[in-house]
């Protein structure tokens, strides 16, 4: 068990960031970044776009390390869901984890990486995903009801891969 930070929280209702990159990204709320979040079992977080749409159900929440982004960029530009701090969560796939903001844990099935896309490059920077491949965070499954807040948490390892 390891103290982190949850840095972010970004619930975006609308998928803003699809076509080609070179024509900008749809238009939207300024800013999608919240301060907590329900998470619900199998489903997502509540009031995201990938929120029980049954495509997205194994990989409808994703989480990426702080320590990986350029200063300057968050998870507006990333489109990652929860930004941590103290965890290299590249390193979890194919484990279950256990993140905990004081309201009891909520479980993840660790299942891919979240690979960085072209858009990266428009939204952070040229060469940004070039720069993130392999540290582009994870997307995940979340196995139980639950909480998640901007603020100190808890990061446990459930099952899976030993912490590195």
């Amino acid at each position: 068990m390891s103290r982190v930070e949850v840095v972010q929280l970004l619930v975006s209702p609308a998928h803003r960031l699809a076509g080609r990159p070179s024509d900008g990204p749809s238009p939207g709320p300024a800013d999608e970044r919240v301060t907590g979040v329900e998470v619900r079992r199998e489903l997502g977080l509540v009031g995201d776009r990938y929120y029980a749409r049954p495509a997205h159900r194994n990989a409808a929440v994703t989480l990426m390390a702080a320590e990986n982004l350029p200063a300057g960029a968050d998870l507006r530009h990333t489109r990652r869901n929860v930004l941590l701090r103290g965890v290299d969560i590249d390193a979890y796939v194919g484990a279950t984890i256990s993140l905990d903001c004081g309201t009891g844990p909520v479980l993840f099935a660790v299942k891919r990486p979240a690979r960085p896309c072209a858009w990266m490059d428009v939204t952070i920077g040229p060469g940004a995903q070039r720069a993130l491949r392999g540290r582009g965070g994870v997307r995940c499954t979340p196995l139980s009801d639950g909480t998640l807040a901007v603020g100190p948490a808890t990061f446990r390892v459930v099952a899976g891969s030993d912490e590195p």
